[in-house]
């Protein structure tokens, strides 16, 4: 299957069958019983909150994680009916609609708690919520000790019903592991007063990707699989690299193709100063689109399968690469900025380091004016 292309000079494709491969790469890391809350926050990475979504539920996934209430009526209003955590912050007067778009929430505080029991009244089927435990990442949460003594007030009792526990691992990619194991540790304490009390949460859930790959024993009855389905990591250099493929390319198209004589300059504030006769290629892409204006002077991008550096200024629509070494080059040809081009690659790993940050940040950073274009060539199932 293959939708029709964007006939934009710049657009990002998603490839949908890896997006299959690194879910597939989750489930042979986990207990066939344990449940995929497949986060799609962040525009899904990037990636496209709803295509992507819905690749998953064909896929299997039952249940979808996003950080916002405007993130769950975006799903709910592309008619998508399954199982939709809210895991970000909520506030007293976004219940009306989380309840009316049947989306569930993540408790983190009393009075919230009591807020949203109070705004369901006395429904005929209790309401399912989720409770996250701070156990040691100093964000949203419950301390360990108010949630048992919650979990027996009469609001657990009648407008609401525990469906799930979850914790946030703060170090998870981290080479050291004492902190993690330590969380994990409060954690199960935690779970077995609640279960000395006679009480039964049925979905526990603290880990991510890294924890996915790293903590087995963090994987109780469901795991919150993130950057790892969009094809990348954050283990630590000494941790074996799990087999995932990048899901996101980045492509744009030459515009135009400037000489440049020795002693020249390109763009704001002329930081790239021509030491010979040079050629630099336009590109219609910039930090309007979320190629990051850091990488000035410091990035590369592919074009005919080789690298070409990122010279001058990025400018909010505009990028400038030197093509003085390159052949054949000429308007009209694509440059790719992450992706692979030949038996060249340039991945958000890569462009992370150039800017010392993360792929997570390369990746949600792409604007919503590039287009994306979703690639399968396998027909999957609904």
């Amino acid at each position: 299957m293959l939708l029709a292309p964007h006939l934009q000079p710049t657009f990002a494709a998603v490839d949908l069958d890896a997006l299959a491969h690194n879910l597939t790469v989750v489930r042979s890391r986990i207990p066939t019983s344990c449940e995929i809350i497949a986060v799609v926050k962040a525009n899904a990475y990037g990636h496209g909150l709803v295509e992507v979504a819905r690749a998953l539920l064909r896929l299997g996934v039952s249940r979808l994680g996003v950080a916002s209430l405007e993130e769950g009526l975006a799903l709910r209003q592309a008619g998508i009916e399954a199982a939709i955590l809210v895991m970000g912050a909520a506030f007293p007067h976004q219940l009306s609609d989380l309840i009316a778009h049947r989306l569930t929430p993540v408790l983190y505080d009393v009075g919230l708690t009591d807020a949203l029991a109070k705004q369901l009244g006395s429904r005929r089927e209790p309401y399912p919520v989720h409770l996250k435990v701070d156990t040691g990442m100093g964000r949203l949460g419950f301390s360990p000790e108010e949630v048992l003594p919650l979990l027996q007030r009469p609001a657990f009792k009648g407008p609401l019903r525990a469906e799930g526990l979850m914790t946030h691992l703060a170090d998870a990619d981290g080479e050291e592991r004492d902190y993690t194991e330590g969380q994990l540790a409060r954690f199960r304490l935690l779970l077995d007063r609640i279960k000395q009390s006679g009480l039964a949460v049925p979905l526990i859930h603290t880990a991510n990707s890294a924890a996915i790959l790293r903590y087995p024993s963090s994987h109780f009855t469901a795991v919150r699989p993130g950057i790892m389905l969009y094809g990348y990591h954050t283990l630590p250099a000494g941790d074996p690299a799990p087999d995932l493929k990048p899901v996101l390319s980045l492509t744009t198209t030459i515009a135009q193709i400037r000489s440049i004589p020795k002693g020249g300059s390109v763009s704001y504030n002329r930081t790239f100063i021509a030491q010979r006769p040079s050629r630099v290629a336009i590109l219609p892409i910039g930090y309007a689109d979320g190629y990051n204006r850091l990488l000035s002077n410091r990035a590369s991008v592919l074009i005919g399968g080789r690298r070409a550096p990122v010279v001058g200024r990025i400018c909010m629509d505009m990028t400038l690469v030197d093509v003085t070494d390159l052949a054949d080059v000429s308007p009209g040809q694509q440059a790719v900025l992450i992706g692979r081009q030949g038996g060249q690659c340039i991945t958000a790993d890569d462009i992370a380091a150039w800017l010392d940050t993360i792929s997570y940040e390369v990746l949600c950073a792409i604007g919503p004016r590039v287009p994306r274009t979703y690639l399968s060539e396998t027909p999957h199932s609904a």
